[in-house]
């Protein structure tokens, strides 16, 4: 047993497994989020404060049929990744906006704060123990995901009192190996004002398999949202956001409280403009993508997001209507992702200070 006591006086209690699995895995044949590191993190909240900081071996949790997450779906989540470069050092892609992110999440739904420098001590001392699980080459990262969701026992309809903060780390390849077709909604919403769109709650994502299946069964991918008033914005495309490249210029909606801040959104943005790329974040309908298809100038759609990273679209549905997309020798979705991952695997220069070095 080891412990580890970081600035804020927490003690994180580490507690190394006997036996890896590491040598159970095929690490060129990843199924996106279904294989797991050998430790996992695990932080109770308790009388008001966060205690008993544990990193363990990677397994079953036991909780009560009674505990407020399983009736009341208090959870919310993060998705960021680690990279390998060709040295064998290991960077963070841009941490601070997924801990920012969480308890911004968190917040939303009354879940307390989680501590800036506990997140971080958790998440690099997990990556220290399982640095080997983090492999060199394209595509190849690890997929860290912080969660927090209610553990206090009962079933009254109010905000918990107990948490439990988590942190579980998965080696992955491509999330997407193919572009992708896209059906827009025209009946049902990921999110609506005053809702919890802009956080990444739990049952945000729960709330989207049941129309995203039946988009699946017309032999789509995914969908792009439109707004819940009268489904005449263009917001998201599934689990990510999503950018028009009309002509020259990239449209991309404005994030709100029904719109995620993604990071790579984000990053997205600051890198079109370090090109020179005209964006233009605002409100864009489906009546003028249509025209703008019509008369040739759409020239891209791809979503943006952690698991994603760049996915291009090669066309949407509308009203029946199929509206297919060719593929451009200057591809920006190509562009963005050659200069992020150029970024994230230590290829580049990193003018933005977007690395963030663990080993």
């Amino acid at each position: 047993m080891l412990t580890f006591l970081n600035s804020n006086q927490y003690v994180i209690d580490i507690q190394p497994t006997a036996h890896s699995r590491i040598n159970e895995v095929d690490f060129n044949q990843l199924t996106f989020g279904k294989i797991f590191t050998d430790h996992m993190f695990e932080c109770d909240y308790e009388n008001g404060v966060w205690t008993n900081p544990t990193i363990k071996p990677y397994g079953p949790l036991t909780i009560y049929p009674g505990t407020k997450v399983l009736h009341y779906g208090q959870a919310v989540f993060e998705g960021m990744k680690a990279f390998k470069d060709a040295d064998g050092s290991i960077f963070l892609f841009r941490p601070e906006e997924n801990f920012k992110r969480i308890n911004q999440s968190s917040e939303r739904l009354a879940i307390p704060h989680f501590p800036k420098d506990l997140f971080f001590e958790a998440i690099e001392k997990l990556l220290h123990l399982d640095q080997g699980w983090v492999h060199q080459g394209q595509g190849h990262a690890m997929y860290i995901r912080p969660f927090v969701f209610a553990s206090e026992t009962g079933v009254s309809a109010a905000a918990a009192t107990a948490y439990k903060f988590m942190v579980i780390m998965s080696p992955v390849t491509a999330y997407y190996s193919e572009k992708l077709k896209v059906l827009i909604a025209e009946k049902y919403s990921r999110a609506a004002d005053g809702g919890v769109g802009y956080a990444k709650a739990a049952g945000n994502y729960a709330a989207q398999f049941y129309p995203t299946n039946l988009a699946r069964a017309k032999g789509f991918h995914q969908v792009i949202w439109t707004d819940a008033q009268n489904h005449e914005f263009l917001e998201e495309a599934g689990t990510m956001n999503v950018f028009f490249r009309i002509q020259d210029t990239l449209i991309t909606a404005p994030t709100s409280d029904r719109i995620l801040d993604g990071v790579t959104r984000k990053s997205i943005i600051d890198l079109a403009h370090a090109q020179g790329i005209d964006v233009s974040i605002r409100k864009f309908s489906v009546t003028e993508l249509i025209a703008a298809h019509q008369s040739g100038d759409v020239k891209e759609i791809f979503g943006s997001g952690t698991a994603a990273t760049v996915s291009a679209i090669s066309g949407f549905s509308y009203q029946e209507n199929f509206y297919n997309i060719e593929d451009q020798d200057d591809s920006y979705a190509h562009l963005f992702k050659e200069l992020l991952q150029d970024i994230q695997y230590n290829r580049s220069d990193d003018e933005f200070g977007w690395r963030h070095q663990v080993l």
